[in-house]
């Protein structure tokens, strides 16, 4: 298996659009019935993270298999952290969102984690309480729970943060 990861296109975003579904079956069979609702993650927030030179794809032998966003900071949803602190609340870092892929497709979290932290050695990412799957991954990989934060729309998260 060829596996690359690169820029997100414009002409990518049908095929993301199926990732992003296939992502949702896979938390719903998980139990994790409230993240990812009422349409999110959109085409539009999709758009954005390219717009923003933030959207990657994940791709095995040309086919692409996994989406994933990589944004610099600073994430306004992380200026305020509760329970908790930051690892470091200094240096500029990365965020990771919206990671998904097709059940079929295995390691995507671990080359999105070797590609992000290729660029970056200070990585924040969050997770919805219910996602198991990837608090499971998040700390597999090395991440430290960090406290909580809350997302724009008041839904609340759990941080994380990673410092290499």
């Amino acid at each position: 298996m060829n596996r690359m990861i690169r820029k997100a296109l414009p002409t990518d975003l049908a095929e993301i659009m199926e990732v992003m579904e296939a992502a949702k079956k896979i938390m719903r069979q998980s139990g994790n019935m409230f993240q990812w609702v009422e349409g999110y993650p959109s085409e539009a927030v999709i758009m954005s993270d390219m717009e923003k030179d933030g959207g990657f794809v994940v791709e095995d032998d040309g086919r692409i298999v996994g989406y994933f966003a990589f944004l610099p900071s600073p994430e306004p949803t992380y200026a305020n952290i509760y329970e908790g602190k930051w690892l470091d609340d200094e240096q500029a870092y990365h965020v990771i969102h919206r990671i998904a892929s097709f059940p079929d497709a295995h390691g995507i979290f671990s080359s999105i984690m070797e590609f992000c932290f290729s660029l970056d050695a200070n990585i924040r990412i969050d997770t919805h309480r219910d996602n198991t799957i990837m608090q499971h991954n998040i700390t597999k990989h090395g991440f430290t729970y960090c406290g909580i934060i809350y997302l724009a729309s008041g839904d609340e998260r759990l941080a994380y943060q990673k410092l290499r």
